[in-house]
């Protein structure tokens, strides 16, 4: 038998694959076992942000570019103020996080970065094969997303689909200290869409237009939208574009755990990390990569106890509901803000909370709709 060239193969050196690859760095377990990271693109623009929230302290905070304590959600009729309690929301760019962990891992003789596109994987062989070479390993992590999810007839798919400008202006403009997690006072006609705030100073923030829908959109609309809202909404006179980041996340109750195998490990977007319900993946990339290195030291199944049965029903009956009536997300997520703290909030998205806390927010949401919903995915 051939002795494969690496222990383990991780394919995509993003946010999933830079995380795994740290901690398999800095845990004496994995010592002396060859890793590869091959993405295509040499990770050095900022062609994303990552925001989280977290109490207190944070393995990330010495990177984290700015933090919040309060928020707000905006709505009609409804100017809500967002008390965060002992969370705290962060933005990370990930400039940053690619610098800070691929300068960690080359600093180590064990680990290599390689430019290539990976165009399959064959289990058999245990061989990627790339557009420059071939690479063998005992596992691969894969992060490339797969197409499956798209014509699955039994799961709903919603696309989180944005365009953001980092705006500069003239004069102070913004509040730095609170942040706006959804303002809907500029929709898209019958969609989910809503303006998304984060003010870095008093003369700049980051200001995203934002979709939760079934359909994608030209990117002129995303040009309209944002410039009527910060011209009409936020009045602003003198302002410019310094940066610009766009994004298509897939929300969606496809199960992937189906596409994992014995020596392939689906992770990141690709394996279904990106929380159903709301699009956020940082905190859930942490948890689960926690969870791989767990299942390698033991033995286990790398897949052993990351997926979350319970929630996947929620995200599945809340995606069902928006997916076949769109237009209801501004009354869904108002009522979710407006009758639930934040920390509840949190808690139910980080899959934290039991069953009573989980009735409250269910029934905080309440609408026909989700009777149908429940049905239909039962």
């Amino acid at each position: 038998m051939i002795v494969p060239e690496y222990y383990y193969v991780i394919v995509g050196g993003g946010l999933a694959g830079l995380q795994l690859a740290s901690e398999i760095q800095r845990n004496v377990f994995f010592h002396g076992k060859k890793v590869a990271i091959i993405d295509p693109s040499l990770k050095t623009e900022n062609d994303k942000t990552w925001c989280f929230w977290e109490k207190g302290d944070g393995q990330w905070d010495h990177i984290v570019h700015k933090s919040w304590n309060k928020g707000k959600f905006v709505a009609k009729d409804i100017d809500k103020s967002l008390k965060l309690g002992d969370y705290t929301y962060k933005m990370i760019r990930s400039i940053d996080l690619y610098k800070e962990l691929k300068d960690q891992l080359r600093r180590s003789d064990n680990f290599y970065f390689i430019q290539d596109e990976i165009e399959k994987i064959d289990p058999v062989t245990r061989t990627a094969v790339g557009k420059k070479a071939n690479y063998t390993a005992t596992h691969f992590f894969d992060s490339r997303p797969t197409e499956a999810y798209k014509n699955d007839k039994n799961s709903n798919l919603i696309y989180q689909h944005f365009k953001g400008w980092v705006v500069e202006t003239e004069n102070e403009s913004f509040d730095p200290d609170v942040f706006t997690m959804m303002d809907y006072r500029l929709k898209y006609e019958d969609s989910t869409s809503f303006t998304y705030i984060l003010p870095i100073t008093s003369k700049k923030a980051l200001i995203e237009y934002t979709f939760f829908t079934p359909f994608l959109t030209e990117e002129t609309v995303y040009d309209e939208m944002l410039t009527r809202y910060i011209e009409n909404i936020l009045q602003l006179k003198h302002w410019k574009i310094t940066e610009t980041e766009k994004g298509v996340i897939p929300m969606t109750d496809f199960p992937f755990k189906k596409t994992n195998s014995r020596h392939i490990t689906k992770i990141g977007t690709g394996g279904g990390w990106v929380k159903p319900s709301s699009g956020y993946s940082f905190r859930n990339t942490e948890k689960k990569v926690q969870k791989i290195i767990e299942n390698l030291k033991a033995g286990f199944a790398t897949t052993k106890g990351i997926y979350n049965r319970k929630f996947r029903k929620y995200d599945a009956i809340f995606l069902d509901v928006l997916y076949n009536n769109n237009e209801l997300g501004e009354s869904l997520f108002s009522k979710l803000y407006s009758k639930n703290s934040m920390e509840e909030i949190f808690r139910f998205l980080d899959e934290e909370t039991g069953f009573n806390e989980d009735l409250k927010i269910m029934l905080s949401l309440y609408h026909p709709e989700f009777i149908r919903s429940f049905f239909r995915k039962l």
